[in-house]
């Protein structure tokens, strides 16, 4: 293993590299940090020279003065640069979870060639509603309250979130927004791309909001598959912890979808 810093935008990124084999970049998602994929990185370093990091605001990483979808793909779009300068022997499998996917797919929009592929792990998904509307404001409201009491029981630890209710909340609404356009963003890309995506991604009761929102989201992979039919999709039966609820089953597809790319 071995373990370096990249400092910019006033951030400090903590990044971790081992494994043998093609290189891979995992970008984790809102609330998520490496500490918390470390499952599906030991299943992918089996295959792979496996590259992982925090954003700014998670685990490791320092805590910044803005939160935002354009400060978030800086932190990939450095940690990347650094890959290259360190001489990364080949373009990696850029690998995405949740906003990590959205992430992925800005950035290998704006940077041809510079991945050999994507995978998309339930993100990245052109819903034609946004999720987050005036009626169900205040119960996403309270859920990120909750979960941000939550996390302060984590500070000063590798899985620590350092970002408000508030700052989630925000980033939540600016995602609506960022996916609202990124079917645009599929149609700059000329590398293969697989979707890993959950059947129930906000749960699967029969009640309140979690149908239509499960709904909403096959919804949007439909829409994609229908304008660019090459994109490859895997659907696992979970929510959107999928990541670590089904890391084996992640990692599986990851290693199919290789082996025939």
């Amino acid at each position: 293993m071995r373990h370096f810093t990249i400092h910019h935008d006033g951030v400090t990124i903590p990044v971790s590299q081992g494994g043998r084999g093609r290189p891979l970049v995992l970008c984790p998602g809102l609330n998520s940090t490496q500490a918390g994929l470390r499952e599906l990185t030991g299943l992918l370093r089996r295959d792979h020279d496996v590259v992982t990091f925090d954003l700014r605001g998670h685990g490791l990483a320092s805590a910044a003065g803005r939160y935002s979808f354009e400060a978030f793909l800086g932190d990939l779009d450095a940690v990347m640069a650094e890959l290259e300068n360190r001489g990364l022997p080949e373009p990696p499998v850029l690998v995405g979870y949740s906003l990590g996917a959205d992430l992925a797919v800005h950035y290998a929009s704006e940077h041809p060639g510079a991945v050999a592929e994507l995978v998309l792990i339930d993100g990245a998904n052109p819903v034609p509603e946004p999720f987050i509307t005036e009626a169900v404001l205040p119960e996403f409201r309270a859920m990120w309250e909750e979960l941000a009491a939550r996390q302060e029981t984590e500070r000063g630890t590798e899985r620590q979130v350092l970002l408000t209710a508030r700052e989630i909340l925000g980033l939540n609404l600016e995602i609506d927004l960022i996916r609202s356009g990124i079917l645009d963003r599929y149609g700059k890309i000329d590398r293969p791309i697989t979707m890993i995506m959950s059947t129930s991604m906000a749960g699967d009761g029969d009640e309140g909001p979690a149908p239509k929102f499960n709904q909403n989201w096959r919804a949007g992979v439909e829409r994609l598959v229908r304008e660019h039919p090459h994109i490859a999709t895997s659907w696992l039966d979970a929510d959107h912890q999928l990541v670590f609820t089904h890391a084996r089953e992640v990692a599986r597809i990851i290693r199919r979808t290789e082996a025939t790319s």
